[in-house]
C-alpha cells in the first residue's frame, strides 16, 4: 500500500515521502481500517518538523485523525496510533476508541470532526461553562480549531468575537456565523472587544495562538472571565502574570484533550454523541476548504504549517484534488 514516511524531521514538504510500505496487521483489541479520509492538523506539521512535545520514533506516518471503513463496512472516525499515522490507504486503530461516523458529514467532514470539535467541546463546556448570553472570544476563527469553536459556541447561545488575520479570513469568519470579526491586522483587538461589548470585555477567551493572542487577552477578559489555553500556534509559549490574575479575577484554564483518553474515556464517547446530534441538526459542520490526492499530501501539510489555510484540508486517498 501507499504511505506518506518522514525519515528526516524539517519542512513538511521537504521530509515527507510517498512510498510503498506493507499493509499494517492488527493485534489483539485493534481493528484494520481502510482509510477513507484523513483530515489534517497542525500536530501534523509540528511532528514533521519534530517540534511536537511526543516524538515518534523515525521513519513514521503523519496522521492523527481519519474517517476510514472497517472490514465489515462501517464508517468509523479513529485516531490511528504513531508512527503509523492516518496519510496512508490502512491503518490499525484500537478497537474500544473507534467511533462511528455521523451520517449526517461526508467522509472529509467526519475526519475533521474528531479532535477540533471535542477540544472545542471539552474547552468550552467542561473547562470554562460556558453560558448562554455570554460572549466568547475566538484566536484564528478562521482555522481549524477556532471555527470549530465559534459553531459550539454559537450552539451553546453565545456571542460570538473572531479574530483573524486578513480580510479572506475575514470574510470565512462572517460566512461562518462570528458575530463581530476583528481582523488582528488592521484592528486594535482590546479596542475592538471593549467597543463591542461595552467596556466588560469577553467572559471566555479561546485561546490556540498563545503569544501576542495571549496578551492582548488579558487586557480585554472580563471580571470572573476564563481564558482557555488549547495551543500556541504562534510558536510562542506566554508566561501569565499571576498578579494579573489575581487584580483582575479572571481565571487561566489549560486543556490538554488528549488526557481525557488517559483518565476518563467515557467522556469522549459522550461528547461524540453530542456533536453527532449537533451535526444532524446542521449546527456544526466541518469547514472544508480543500481536498487533497493522496499524492499532493504533502503540499496540504506545508500549507497547514505556513498558516495560510481557513478550515480543514482533508486527504482523500482515493479521492483527487479539488
Amino acid at each position: 500500500m501507499q504511505a506518506w514516511r518522514v525519515h528526516r524531521n524539517g519542512e513538511p514538504s521537504e521530509v515527507m515521502r510517498l512510498e510503498e510500505v506493507d499493509r499494517p496487521t492488527p493485534g489483539e483489541g485493534q481493528l484494520l481500517l481502510k482509510v477513507r479520509a484523513a483530515n489534517i492538523n497542525f500536530p501534523d506539521a509540528l511532528l514533521c518538523g519534530g517540534q511536537y512535545q511526543t516524538r515518534p520514533p523515525l521513519p513514521f506516518t503523519p496522521g492523527v485523525e481519519i474517517c476510514g471503513e472497517t472490514e465489515d463496512g462501517r464508517r468509523v472516525i479513529a485516531n490511528p496510533a504513531l508512527p503509523n499515522g492516518g496519510l496512508a490507504e490502512y491503518v490499525v486503530a484500537d478497537a474500544a476508541a473507534v467511533l462511528p461516523a455521523p451520517e449526517a458529514l461526508d467522509d472529509a467532514e467526519a475526519a475533521a470532526l474528531h479532535i477540533g470539535y471535542q477540544t472545542g467541546w471539552f474547552g468550552l463546556h467542561r473547562r470554562a461553562h460556558l453560558q448562554a448570553g455570554e460572549t466568547l472570544l475566538v484566536h484564528a476563527a478562521a482555522g481549524g480549531v477556532g471555527s470549530a469553536a465559534v459553531q459550539l459556541g454559537q450552539a451553546a447561545g453565545a456571542r460570538v468575537i473572531g479574530v483573524v488575520g486578513g480580510a479572506e479570513k475575514a470574510r470565512v469568519a462572517r460566512e461562518l456565523g462570528c458575530d463581530v470579526v476583528i481582523d488582528r491586522r488592521e484592528d486594535d483587538i482590546v479596542a475592538a472587544v471593549k467597543e463591542a461589548t461595552g467596556g466588560r470585555g469577553a467572559d471566555v477567551v479561546y485561546d490556540p495562538v498563545g503569544g501576542d493572542a495571549y496578551a492582548k487577552s488579558v487586557k480585554c477578559v472580563a471580571f470572573e472571565g476564563r481564558i482557555v489555553i488549547v495551543g500556541f500556534a504562534s510558536g510562542a509559549i506566554p508566561t501569565p502574570a499571576l498578579n494579573h490574575a489575581l487584580v483582575k479575577n479572571y481565571s487561566i484554564v489549560g486543556l490538554h484533550w488528549g488526557l481525557y483518553n488517559q483518565k476518563e474515556p467515557s467522556a469522549i464517547r459522550d461528547c461524540h454523541e453530542e456533536l453527532t446530534k449537533l451535526a444532524a441538526q446542521g449546527v456544526i459542520k466541518p469547514l472544508i476548504s480543500g481536498r487533497f490526492a493522496m499524492k499532493d499530501a504533502a503540499d496540504a501539510v506545508q500549507r497547514v504549517a505556513d498558516g495560510t489555510t481557513t478550515g480543514r484540508l482533508v486527504v482523500i486517498p482515493e479521492g483527487e484534488a479539488r
